[in-house]
């Protein structure tokens, strides 16, 4: 069974393949990602790492909690599921929106 791990206060500079260069001495990685703006490309600093097994998850976790790592001691824990009251409430789609007062009153006047 797998498991994922978080891994914060990543170098700003890390990618996908440096962020399982790192974790590949635990066991087997079937994922490494560093997540990053969608809209900037930057990273955010921080990323996750999913394990073949949990032991090795366990393992990462004891040894690389607190490792420095380009002058940066990594955050290394389980990774939780995010519940969706976290990421706030739904966008609002103002695409219908009625033109505001002054525009109609404007188009008004022009008849």
């Amino acid at each position: 069974m797998s498991a994922k791990v978080y891994v914060g206060n990543l170098p700003f500079s890390f990618t996908d393949k440096e962020l399982a260069e790192a974790f590949s001495s635990f066991g087997e990685i079937t994922e490494a990602v560093v997540i990053s703006n969608k809209y900037s490309g930057r990273s955010k600093g921080f990323g996750f790492v999913t394990f073949a097994s949990k032991e090795s998850a366990d393992k990462a976790i004891s040894e690389m909690n607190g490792k420095e790592v380009a002058g940066r001691a990594l955050k290394v824990s389980e990774a939780v599921p995010m519940e969706s009251s976290e990421r706030g409430p739904p966008r609002r789609d103002f695409g219908d929106r009625r033109p505001r007062q002054s525009e109609s009153s404007d188009e008004n006047s022009e008849e």
